[in-house]
């Protein structure tokens, strides 16, 4: 495990001021690091992506090496779906929390009415021992009157067994593509203010990317979110504004602990600025996934390490 200068604090900081149950409470403290924040390996993207990452410069399509890198980089959980967790992780005893991921979908369909579908159930998380059950929300979606019910019914469940809900805020469709796009402040505040509003005990976003020109034209842009923009454009200093984008989508959530997301593979320095970024806005923690394990494992494990001593020395925000 990684060497890294932690600071001991309450480890449930950023669960104490909202209401959670006994067990969401006892299950998230297999998933926080002593710190109080947290990093989850993530690998579920192999059926969102398809196999274009058999082509990495890891062993990326081998489970046994997710494992053994989630396991020596120190991580606070991974995130796998039913058959890799069945006959995956269950052989490792343990040794690394499980996040189930219960809902997914492939790329071959359109993407302009997305739904991400159930492809196990909150009991399979229960009989397997997770810690945690994930799912993916589309907000935005025009089928969102399936996909809403479906969230509440895992919610539900999640509630009744409880395990901590770790929801995927994620703003999709040909709605959203015409009114900004899936990056913009305006549509991943808004998810993840649904994903509150659903009832997750913790959101899982990105971080906003800077708006088009076209956006400011827009008429489906409401005009508060095109004076948003034309601030945060103002910024000029990368990490300021990145910083500032992450305390809007943290706000956004009102006090529901926010991971941000390391999204599609980026160079290191960047991706090391975005984590000083969102971790300065007030983040509870990260999932990374492509941008750690389809590296080498030793750039892997030394890019982990920097990021938990980043994570480690990064005082929490007052709540």
């Amino acid at each position: 495990m990684p060497k890294t200068t932690s600071i001991e604090r309450d480890p449930l900081h950023f669960f104490r001021k909202l209401n959670y149950s006994a067990g969401e409470m006892a299950r998230i403290r297999q998933i926080v690091r002593p710190s109080g924040r947290t990093i989850y390996l993530p690998y579920d993207q192999f059926i969102e992506h398809d196999c274009r990452h058999l082509d990495a410069e890891s062993d990326a399509g081998n489970v046994d090496y997710i494992m053994k890198l989630a396991i020596d980089a120190g991580f606070n959980g991974v995130a796998f779906h039913y058959g890799i967790s069945k006959r995956f992780w269950a052989k490792y005893d343990g040794q690394v929390p499980l996040i189930l991921k219960v809902n997914g979908k492939t790329s071959f369909p359109s993407q302009a009415n997305p739904i991400s579908s159930l492809t196990c159930f909150v009991e399979d998380a229960v009989r397997l021992g997770a810690s945690a059950v994930g799912y993916t929300m589309y907000y935005g979606t025009p089928r969102q009157d399936e996909d809403l019910p479906q969230l509440a019914n895992v919610r539900k469940k999640c509630d009744e067994y409880g395990l901590p809900l770790i929801v995927w805020a994620y703003p999709r469709g040909e709605a959203v593509d015409k009114k900004g796009g899936k990056d913009v402040g305006y549509a991943l505040e808004s998810a993840a203010r649904l994903a509150t509003e659903m009832g997750a005990s913790i959101i899982k976003s990105n971080l906003p990317k800077p708006a088009k020109p076209d956006y400011f034209e827009n008429p489906g842009v409401p005009d508060y979110y095109k004076k948003v923009e034309k601030e945060l454009l103002a910024i000029r200093s990368s990490l300021e504004q990145k910083t500032e984008r992450a305390r809007r989508i943290i706000k956004a959530a009102s006090g529901v602990p926010v991971l941000f997301s390391g999204g599609e593979e980026i160079d290191e320095n960047l991706l090391k600025e975005n984590a000083t970024a969102c971790l300065s806005g007030g983040c509870f923690g990260f999932i990374f996934g492509r941008n750690i394990w389809k590296r080498p494992y030793k750039t892997a494990m030394a890019l982990t390490e920097k990021l938990a001593s980043i994570l480690d020395k990064t005082p929490l925000p007052k709540l």
